[in-house]
Protein backbone atom coordinates (compact mmCIF):
# COMPACT_ATOMS: atom_id res chain seq x y z
CA UNK A 1 0.00 0.00 0.00
CA UNK A 2 2.66 2.62 0.85
CA UNK A 3 4.82 1.91 -2.40
CA UNK A 4 1.53 2.61 -4.38
CA UNK A 5 0.90 5.78 -2.69
CA UNK A 6 4.35 6.89 -3.43
CA UNK A 7 3.96 5.91 -6.93
CA UNK A 8 1.26 8.00 -6.97
CA UNK A 9 2.83 10.79 -5.50
CA UNK A 10 5.83 10.91 -7.42
CA UNK A 11 3.77 10.69 -10.56
CA UNK A 12 1.36 13.97 -9.58
CA UNK A 13 5.51 15.61 -9.12
CA UNK A 14 6.37 14.52 -12.19
CA UNK A 15 3.05 15.79 -14.32
CA UNK A 16 2.97 19.48 -12.27
CA UNK A 17 6.18 19.83 -13.35
CA UNK A 18 5.56 18.84 -16.64
CA UNK A 19 2.83 20.98 -16.68
CA UNK A 20 4.96 23.88 -15.50
CA UNK A 21 7.62 23.26 -18.30
CA UNK A 22 5.47 23.29 -21.15
CA UNK A 23 2.80 25.81 -20.68
CA UNK A 24 0.04 23.49 -20.42
CA UNK A 25 -2.59 23.35 -17.42
CA UNK A 26 -5.92 24.55 -16.82
CA UNK A 27 -5.00 27.98 -15.02
CA UNK A 28 -3.18 29.33 -18.42
CA UNK A 29 -6.18 27.63 -20.73
CA UNK A 30 -8.80 29.79 -18.94
CA UNK A 31 -6.93 32.93 -18.89
CA UNK A 32 -9.33 35.33 -20.75
CA UNK A 33 -7.97 37.59 -23.79
CA UNK A 34 -6.56 40.35 -23.80
CA UNK A 35 -8.75 44.10 -23.33
CA UNK A 36 -7.92 45.61 -26.25
CA UNK A 37 -11.04 46.91 -28.04
CA UNK A 38 -11.31 50.74 -27.95
CA UNK A 39 -14.85 52.01 -27.74
CA UNK A 40 -15.56 56.09 -28.03
CA UNK A 41 -17.70 57.64 -26.00
CA UNK A 42 -19.08 61.34 -25.83
CA UNK A 43 -20.39 64.44 -27.37
CA UNK A 44 -19.87 66.41 -30.77
CA UNK A 45 -16.48 66.96 -30.22
CA UNK A 46 -15.57 63.13 -30.32
CA UNK A 47 -18.07 62.28 -32.75
CA UNK A 48 -16.24 64.80 -35.48
CA UNK A 49 -19.08 67.74 -36.00
CA UNK A 50 -17.28 70.39 -38.36
CA UNK A 51 -14.94 67.94 -39.72
CA UNK A 52 -17.04 66.45 -42.52
CA UNK A 53 -17.08 63.06 -44.09
CA UNK A 54 -19.90 62.05 -41.94
CA UNK A 55 -20.99 58.19 -41.65
CA UNK A 56 -24.11 57.96 -43.49
CA UNK A 57 -25.66 55.48 -40.71
CA UNK A 58 -24.66 57.51 -37.90
CA UNK A 59 -27.06 59.62 -38.92
CA UNK A 60 -27.89 62.79 -36.42
CA UNK A 61 -25.04 61.95 -34.25
CA UNK A 62 -22.61 63.02 -37.45
CA UNK A 63 -19.85 60.40 -36.68
CA UNK A 64 -16.99 61.19 -38.88
CA UNK A 65 -14.37 59.50 -40.33
CA UNK A 66 -11.77 62.51 -39.88
CA UNK A 67 -12.87 62.48 -36.04
CA UNK A 68 -9.80 61.83 -33.56
CA UNK A 69 -11.13 58.37 -32.31
CA UNK A 70 -11.88 56.89 -36.01
CA UNK A 71 -8.44 58.65 -37.20
CA UNK A 72 -7.03 56.50 -33.84
CA UNK A 73 -8.77 53.38 -34.76
CA UNK A 74 -7.36 53.24 -38.28
CA UNK A 75 -3.66 53.86 -36.71
CA UNK A 76 -4.41 51.42 -34.21
CA UNK A 77 -5.55 48.62 -35.25
CA UNK A 78 -7.51 47.36 -32.11
CA UNK A 79 -9.47 43.81 -31.87
CA UNK A 80 -12.82 46.09 -31.85
CA UNK A 81 -13.80 49.45 -32.20
CA UNK A 82 -17.14 50.95 -31.11
CA UNK A 83 -18.02 54.38 -32.12
CA UNK A 84 -21.19 55.51 -30.26
CA UNK A 85 -20.09 59.28 -29.36
CA UNK A 86 -23.06 61.23 -31.16
CA UNK A 87 -23.55 65.10 -31.59
CA UNK A 88 -25.66 66.64 -28.52
CA UNK A 89 -24.93 64.13 -26.33
CA UNK A 90 -25.24 64.55 -22.49
CA UNK A 91 -24.09 62.72 -19.52
CA UNK A 92 -27.64 61.25 -19.55
CA UNK A 93 -27.65 60.23 -23.30
CA UNK A 94 -24.46 58.87 -22.73
CA UNK A 95 -25.84 56.78 -19.80
CA UNK A 96 -28.92 55.41 -21.56
CA UNK A 97 -27.50 54.90 -25.29
CA UNK A 98 -23.83 54.87 -25.35
CA UNK A 99 -22.11 52.14 -22.97
CA UNK A 100 -23.47 48.85 -24.51
CA UNK A 101 -20.35 47.99 -26.40
CA UNK A 102 -18.13 48.40 -22.94
CA UNK A 103 -17.38 45.11 -21.50
CA UNK A 104 -13.81 43.09 -20.01
CA UNK A 105 -12.79 42.94 -22.84
CA UNK A 106 -12.58 46.67 -23.42
CA UNK A 107 -8.82 48.30 -23.28
CA UNK A 108 -9.08 51.88 -24.00
CA UNK A 109 -12.50 54.13 -23.46
CA UNK A 110 -12.07 57.93 -24.80
CA UNK A 111 -14.88 60.78 -24.14
CA UNK A 112 -15.47 64.25 -24.29
CA UNK A 113 -18.60 65.39 -22.01
CA UNK A 114 -20.12 68.31 -20.15
CA UNK A 115 -20.11 70.63 -22.61
CA UNK A 116 -24.12 70.34 -23.48
CA UNK A 117 -24.94 69.79 -19.40
CA UNK A 118 -23.43 73.10 -18.79
CA UNK A 119 -25.60 74.88 -21.43
CA UNK A 120 -22.74 75.50 -24.27
CA UNK A 121 -24.90 76.02 -27.05
CA UNK A 122 -27.04 78.81 -25.24
CA UNK A 123 -24.09 80.39 -23.83
CA UNK A 124 -22.56 81.27 -27.59
CA UNK A 125 -26.28 81.94 -28.67
CA UNK A 126 -26.32 84.42 -25.71
CA UNK A 127 -22.88 86.03 -26.51
CA UNK A 128 -23.33 86.20 -30.43
CA UNK A 129 -26.28 87.62 -30.38
CA UNK A 130 -27.06 89.58 -27.50
CA UNK A 131 -24.96 92.51 -25.30
CA UNK A 132 -21.84 91.80 -23.13
CA UNK A 133 -23.56 92.04 -19.81
CA UNK A 134 -25.89 89.27 -21.13
CA UNK A 135 -23.65 87.24 -22.10
CA UNK A 136 -21.60 87.36 -19.13
CA UNK A 137 -24.68 86.91 -16.65
CA UNK A 138 -25.15 83.40 -19.01
CA UNK A 139 -21.98 82.40 -18.68
CA UNK A 140 -22.21 82.93 -14.76
CA UNK A 141 -25.21 81.06 -14.70
CA UNK A 142 -23.66 78.03 -16.36
CA UNK A 143 -20.53 78.06 -14.18
CA UNK A 144 -22.70 77.56 -11.28
CA UNK A 145 -24.09 74.42 -12.74
CA UNK A 146 -20.74 73.36 -13.55
CA UNK A 147 -19.32 73.85 -9.91
CA UNK A 148 -23.13 72.76 -8.15
CA UNK A 149 -23.92 69.92 -10.34
CA UNK A 150 -22.45 68.61 -13.17
CA UNK A 151 -19.59 67.05 -11.05
CA UNK A 152 -22.30 64.51 -10.13
CA UNK A 153 -23.49 63.87 -13.02
CA UNK A 154 -19.71 63.14 -14.18
CA UNK A 155 -19.32 60.60 -11.53
CA UNK A 156 -22.68 58.79 -12.53
CA UNK A 157 -21.22 58.70 -16.36
CA UNK A 158 -17.12 57.31 -14.69
CA UNK A 159 -18.74 55.01 -12.36
CA UNK A 160 -20.82 53.40 -15.42
CA UNK A 161 -17.43 52.67 -17.59
CA UNK A 162 -15.55 51.37 -14.22
CA UNK A 163 -18.15 48.75 -13.68
CA UNK A 164 -18.55 47.91 -17.19
CA UNK A 165 -15.12 48.43 -18.65
CA UNK A 166 -13.42 47.03 -15.89
CA UNK A 167 -9.96 46.50 -17.83
CA UNK A 168 -9.97 49.78 -19.57
CA UNK A 169 -7.74 52.94 -19.71
CA UNK A 170 -10.36 55.80 -19.82
CA UNK A 171 -9.48 58.58 -21.73
CA UNK A 172 -11.27 61.80 -20.56
CA UNK A 173 -10.86 64.53 -23.22
CA UNK A 174 -11.54 68.15 -22.53
CA UNK A 175 -12.68 71.67 -24.28
CA UNK A 176 -10.15 74.37 -25.88
CA UNK A 177 -9.82 77.45 -25.68
CA UNK A 178 -12.12 79.06 -28.12
CA UNK A 179 -10.22 82.66 -29.09
CA UNK A 180 -7.41 84.26 -29.48
CA UNK A 181 -7.02 87.11 -26.99
CA UNK A 182 -5.41 90.83 -27.48
CA UNK A 183 -5.97 90.95 -31.61
CA UNK A 184 -8.37 92.73 -33.78
CA UNK A 185 -10.90 90.22 -34.83
CA UNK A 186 -14.20 91.08 -36.27
CA UNK A 187 -17.20 89.57 -34.09
CA UNK A 188 -17.46 88.68 -30.83
CA UNK A 189 -15.63 92.11 -28.30
CA UNK A 190 -12.65 90.82 -26.35
CA UNK A 191 -14.81 91.17 -23.22
CA UNK A 192 -17.11 88.29 -24.52
CA UNK A 193 -14.11 86.17 -26.10
CA UNK A 194 -12.29 86.38 -22.79
CA UNK A 195 -15.25 85.49 -20.97
CA UNK A 196 -15.97 82.35 -22.93
CA UNK A 197 -12.59 81.28 -22.66
CA UNK A 198 -12.20 81.26 -18.85
CA UNK A 199 -15.38 79.68 -19.02
CA UNK A 200 -13.84 76.60 -20.99
CA UNK A 201 -11.34 76.93 -18.37
CA UNK A 202 -13.67 76.67 -15.57
CA UNK A 203 -15.23 73.47 -17.25
CA UNK A 204 -11.97 71.59 -17.97
CA UNK A 205 -10.75 72.27 -14.32
CA UNK A 206 -13.92 70.80 -12.55
CA UNK A 207 -13.99 67.76 -15.27
CA UNK A 208 -9.92 67.10 -14.70
CA UNK A 209 -10.54 67.14 -10.64
CA UNK A 210 -13.73 64.45 -11.41
CA UNK A 211 -11.51 62.59 -13.85
CA UNK A 212 -8.50 62.42 -11.09
CA UNK A 213 -11.15 61.48 -8.45
CA UNK A 214 -11.92 58.07 -10.33
CA UNK A 215 -7.92 57.34 -11.69
CA UNK A 216 -8.51 58.60 -15.26
CA UNK A 217 -6.72 60.25 -17.55
CA UNK A 218 -7.08 63.77 -18.81
CA UNK A 219 -6.25 64.66 -22.15
CA UNK A 220 -5.90 68.71 -22.20
CA UNK A 221 -6.33 70.28 -25.80
CA UNK A 222 -5.42 73.77 -25.14
CA UNK A 223 -2.00 73.43 -25.82
CA UNK A 224 -2.53 71.61 -28.95
CA UNK A 225 -4.96 74.35 -30.29
CA UNK A 226 -2.58 77.61 -28.57
CA UNK A 227 -2.31 79.65 -31.72
CA UNK A 228 -5.02 77.66 -33.72
CA UNK A 229 -8.19 79.73 -31.85
CA UNK A 230 -10.22 81.18 -33.55
CA UNK A 231 -8.57 85.59 -34.11
CA UNK A 232 -5.84 83.72 -34.74
CA UNK A 233 -5.24 83.70 -38.51
CA UNK A 234 -4.63 79.61 -38.41
CA UNK A 235 -8.07 78.36 -36.62
CA UNK A 236 -8.82 75.16 -35.77
CA UNK A 237 -12.39 75.62 -35.33
CA UNK A 238 -15.23 76.96 -36.86
CA UNK A 239 -16.75 80.63 -36.05
CA UNK A 240 -20.53 81.10 -36.75
CA UNK A 241 -21.46 79.49 -39.60
CA UNK A 242 -25.10 80.84 -40.82
CA UNK A 243 -25.49 77.98 -43.64
CA UNK A 244 -24.17 75.36 -41.24
CA UNK A 245 -25.10 76.65 -37.24
CA UNK A 246 -24.58 72.76 -35.98
CA UNK A 247 -20.66 73.46 -36.88
CA UNK A 248 -20.31 76.65 -35.35
CA UNK A 249 -17.42 76.75 -32.41
CA UNK A 250 -16.68 72.78 -33.71
CA UNK A 251 -12.99 71.54 -34.56
CA UNK A 252 -12.30 71.29 -38.22
CA UNK A 253 -10.36 68.65 -39.63
CA UNK A 254 -7.54 70.19 -39.11
CA UNK A 255 -8.39 70.64 -35.02
CA UNK A 256 -9.49 67.10 -34.65
CA UNK A 257 -5.94 65.19 -36.56
CA UNK A 258 -3.66 68.24 -34.76
CA UNK A 259 -5.71 69.42 -31.88
CA UNK A 260 -7.49 66.40 -30.60
CA UNK A 261 -5.38 62.93 -32.11
CA UNK A 262 -2.03 63.87 -30.51
CA UNK A 263 -3.33 64.25 -27.37
CA UNK A 264 -5.18 60.87 -27.43
CA UNK A 265 -1.95 59.67 -28.71
CA UNK A 266 -0.08 61.08 -25.76
CA UNK A 267 -2.72 59.68 -23.73
CA UNK A 268 -3.51 56.30 -24.38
Amino acid sequence: MRRFRLVGFLSSVLLAAGAALTGAGTAQAAQPAAADGYVALGDSYSSGVGSGSYIGSSGDCKRSTKSHPYLWAAAHSPSTFDFTACSGARTGDVLAGQLGPLSSATGLVSISIGGNDAGFGDVMTACVLQSDSSCLSRIATAEAYVDSTLPGKLDGVYSAISDKAPNAHVVVIGYPRFYKLGTSCIGLSETKRKAINNASDHLNTVIAQRVAAHGFTFGDVRTTFTGHELCSGSSWLHSVNWLNIGESYHPTAAGQSGGYLPVLNGAA
